[in-house]
């Protein structure tokens, strides 16, 4: 049985935040990409980071972690950044965003685990009323179709047209579906981290 691998796509612009990378936001004393690709490593299984050409910091912010860090093209959209990551796998993937700071090394386990077990079924995170979200994993027979994506949709394609071997995860609170993309969604997360007393 191949091992899956955790594709973390890390490649966008952060074209919404104004001047800032949202990968290099600090939580808790470290990086968004470094926090989120060292719980990825606690899943026990390999990591692939996918970076954009040029992106010196967010690599540096990487340093010392077991990670395979793999450069997309900068001209097709998240359809290049999982073309990168799934670049010569062999079993299956769990294709995880990294703007994504709820999402737990915990979570992460449980996917690859329970996609273990049910090699044929792509297994989607959600949040805990339904809303499907991210990580998602597709099984090993899927990479072919995940090489051949184009454009900024991602995987929404191959999810569309397999949808009836999807299985919804629920993740506890609404993990799955928060990503944060412009600094207002960052202040808002923040405040409801840190509520002043």
């Amino acid at each position: 049985m191949n091992t899956a691998t955790i594709i973390l796509l890390a490649a966008g612009l952060s074209s919404r935040m104004k001047g800032r990378d949202k990968l290099l936001e600090d939580i808790d004393g470290q990086p968004l990409l470094r926090l989120m690709a060292g719980r990825a490593c606690k899943a026990g299984v390999p990591v692939c980071v996918v970076l954009g050409p040029g992106q010196d910091a967010r690599r540096a912010a990487l340093a010392d972690l077991n990670v395979d860090i793999v450069t997309a093209a900068d001209d097709d959209g998240m359809a290049a950044s999982i073309r990168a990551g799934v670049a010569g796998r062999k079993g299956p993937v769990l294709i995880v965003l990294a703007d994504m700071p709820e999402i737990t090394a915990q979570d992460l386990y449980l996917m690859v685990s329970l996609g273990a077990h049910a090699p044929k079924a792509i297994l989607q995170a959600a949040s805990a009323d339904g809303r499907s979200g991210h990580p998602v994993l597709f099984p090993a027979d899927l990479l072919p179709a995940l090489s051949q994506l184009r454009g900024d949709q991602g995987a929404k394609p191959i999810l569309s047209k397999e949808g009836g071997r999807v299985t919804l995860l629920p993740l506890a609170d609404a993990r799955a579906t928060t990503d944060l993309d412009t600094p207002e969604d960052w202040a808002a997360w923040h405040a409801a981290r840190n509520p002043t007393t």
